[in-house]
């Protein structure tokens, strides 16, 4: 049985209580968190959780073999470190580190201890991404063209991280895994419309080796909540919308034509293809579950997770030549 131990919990400790505890062999054995209501709340709904004040006596119980964190970002880094330096597993929320110093140190240690890593990609662990991974790695949609990512919505003013950091992460990892390499340079526009608050709205784009462009819009201050991805292929398009309940993927059989004569680039005629559209079954299973017991399963065996902490590592890199790009007002950004 392997203990698993939450630190924090307040908006996402409880979500990743509830899903450790649902999977066999592994078991929820202690929530720590520096407000005793916290505490008294997590064992109200599991009366046989050890709760604790300080993440030191959490790391001293014997019964945890593995920890995830789910606190501020400031203060993954420390956390996480500690963590390993006891011997435990851990588990990390979303963006994985402030700076991908601190994230090059947390792959050391693990790697140097034998321990997993994982960072909180909840996203690719979703049907939809899952689906629209198979459709790439299968040649379905032909050569990439773009990656082109909205997600608004007029909602919670964070005062630690700007939109790029709470937003973007997600849709970073996303394109992440499925594209499966880093671009070559980042730019990016920002604003915060708040004054002393972090940016409430930004624009990214990232540029790879082979003219595939990735474009970001992330923005606290929408009227309405939007979620879609256009990925465009040389043979076919996809729309990933995850506000739409019904149908979250539709794959386009659309695209252009260009004729195959010997006169110039800009003389070619451009033709369009217009087939089929068609929407994939997803089956209805919760990423965070699928996710908790992937981490418990990389325990057992010893593989790295899918969202190990080489992949968070390579999010924060984007998001750090996005802040860089952003206090250069937009000047791209190479990526080593």
């Amino acid at each position: 049985m392997i203990g698993i131990g939450v630190v924090g919990y307040g908006y996402w400790g409880p979500n990743l209580a509830r899903n450790f505890s649902q999977i066999d062999g592994a078991e929820v054995v202690a929530v720590c968190d520096g407000r005793p209501d916290r505490i008294a709340a997590a064992q109200k709904i599991q009366p046989t959780l050890r709760g604790y004040g300080d993440v030191g006596a959490l790391l001293a119980d014997p019964d945890v073999d593995a920890v995830a964190i789910a606190t501020p970002v400031t203060s993954h880094h420390p956390l996480a470190l500690q963590a390993l330096q006891a011997g435990k597993h851990v588990f990390v929320e979303k963006p994985f580190t402030s700076t991908s110093a601190e994230g090059e140190e947390l792959v050391a240690e693990a790697d140097r201890r034998g321990l997993t890593l994982m960072v909180d990609h909840t996203f690719i662990y979703t049907s939809a991404v899952r689906k629209i991974a198979d459709l790439i790695s299968d040649g379905s949609l032909g050569r990439l063209y773009y990656y082109d990512s909205v997600r608004v919505n007029l909602g919670l003013f964070q005062s630690d991280v700007s939109v790029m950091w709470d937003l973007a992460v997600h849709d970073l990892s996303i394109m992440d895994f499925l594209i499966g390499r880093s671009p070559v340079t980042v730019a990016a526009t920002a604003v915060a419309h708040v004054d002393g608050q972090p940016e409430n709205m930004a624009y990214i784009t990232c540029m790879f080796e082979d003219d595939l462009i990735a474009h970001f819009h992330v923005n606290w201050l929408a009227p309405v909540k939007v979620r879609q991805t256009l990925i465009g292929g040389s043979e076919r398009m996809v729309v990933f919308d995850d506000v739409d309940m019904a149908d979250k993927i539709k794959v386009y059989d659309k695209g252009i034509i260009l004729d195959q004569g010997d006169e110039r680039a800009y003389q070619r005629h451009v033709g369009y293809r217009t087939g089929d559209m068609w929407a994939p079954r997803l089956d209805n299973i919760e990423a965070l579950l699928i996710e908790a017991e992937h981490f418990v399963d990389c325990i057992r065996t010893g593989q790295a997770p899918q969202s190990d902490g080489r992949a968070g590592l390579r999010v924060v890199r984007i998001l750090e030549a996005a802040t860089r790009s952003v206090a250069e007002r937009g000047l791209p950004i190479p990526l080593d």
